[in-house]
């Protein structure tokens, strides 16, 4: 087996082994990550576990499959010591849609938060079954 041959059976073996999940040409995605930045008390939030699957230490976006899912996220606002009580999300994630989902907290000085979709928008490269 000469070099050219190893890289690709290197790489091929990686991934198997990763059991990374495979997506067909269609999947959505979730992200905590701020959108719209002019909404007053609306922060970034962590994106703990989709339907059980933790992601504490994923990179956003998170890719999962389409349909109805339980999100467990948590808030946080700069400023405070530790992040808030995790609140649960129930969506329905649409084919080859990217949800951006954030903390929306009551007021700057107290940690009341809700869960919010700050923002949908489509995936390049996605291809949702047309109907």
């Amino acid at each position: 087996m000469n070099a050219k041959e190893v890289r690709p059976l290197a790489l091929v073996s990686l991934l198997a082994g990763s059991g990374c999940a495979t997506y067909g040409p269609t999947w959505s995605e979730v992200s905590g990550d701020r959108y719209t930045r002019s909404i007053m008390n609306r922060y970034p939030a962590l994106i703990i576990n989709v339907d059980g699957t933790s992601y504490t230490r994923a990179l956003y976006p998170i890719k999962v499959d389409p349909g109805p899912r339980e999100i467990r996220m948590q808030g946080v606002l700069p400023g405070w010591p530790s992040t808030f009580p995790d609140q649960t999300l129930a969506l329905t994630l649409e084919p080859c849609k990217r949800y951006y989902l954030n903390s929306q907290f009551e007021n700057p000085v107290q940690p009341r938060w809700t869960p919010v979709i700050d923002y949908v928008e489509p995936i390049a490269g996605c291809r949702a079954a047309s109907s």
